[in-house]
């Protein structure tokens, strides 16, 4: 295994990151962080109004997710053999340059970048990428019914915005899987093959891509 102290998995909505950050956590003995969307009180109100909710929504967004990062990789536990979390604190930036206004943004943006300079930064970042179509198929399955109202526009805009702004990192590498064809959760040997791209080959700096 390449040294990994701290491993992303990062995808649009639906694509799978949580199951796969999960299955991993517990084969390898994995700290296992993830984003407690759920707390969030703005998150249902921002799915039916999301021109008034947008900037309360990712206000507490960054508050948590910057809280949460910092606390569980900062002071890393030593019963584990690294930390795996299922977002990462860029997810801010992206997700609110396509839900706030411009000028909100651009306040946001101002906060964002102020704190992410002291962030810790993964070993690795591994972004699942699939189509809107796959997508929308996993949502539906999954049933959180503030979710069965989004539209393909949306989740489109999300995959540009996380494309975009990967392009532009180069503090750590970033390893782009296509996993539309793919189906981890239920096959075995898929998730092999996946874990094998992972964790068994040195990436350069900023993006590189495989498909399976």
């Amino acid at each position: 295994m390449m040294d990994i102290r701290f491993l992303v998995i990062e995808g649009n909505i639906g694509a799978g990151k949580t199951s796969l950050a999960t299955m991993l956590s517990k084969e390898y003995n994995a700290k296992l962080i993830l984003e407690q969307f759920a707390d969030n009180p703005f998150l249902p109100k921002f799915y039916s109004n999301r021109e008034r909710f947008s900037f309360p929504l990712e206000l507490t967004f960054l508050a948590d997710r910057y809280n949460q990062i910092n606390k569980e990789v900062l002071n890393f536990d030593l019963f584990y053999n690294f930390i795996i979390s299922d977002y990462y604190f860029t997810k801010s930036a992206i997700f609110a340059r396509n839900t706030l206004k411009k000028d909100e943004y651009n306040l946001f943006r101002r906060i964002f970048d102020i704190i992410f300079e002291s962030m810790p930064k993964p070993d690795l970042y591994v972004y699942l990428h699939a189509d809107t179509e796959t997508l929308i198929k996993n949502i539906e399955i999954r049933g959180r019914d503030y979710e069965q109202d989004m539209e393909p526009s949306y989740l489109e805009n999300i995959k540009e915005g996380y494309i975009n702004y990967l392009k532009h990192i180069t503090d750590f590498p970033i390893l782009i899987i296509d996993t539309n064809n793919l189906d981890f959760i239920h096959d075995p040997v898929q998730y092999n093959n996946l874990k094998e791209v992972i964790f068994n080959s040195d990436y350069k700096l900023g993006i590189n891509r495989i498909n399976l």
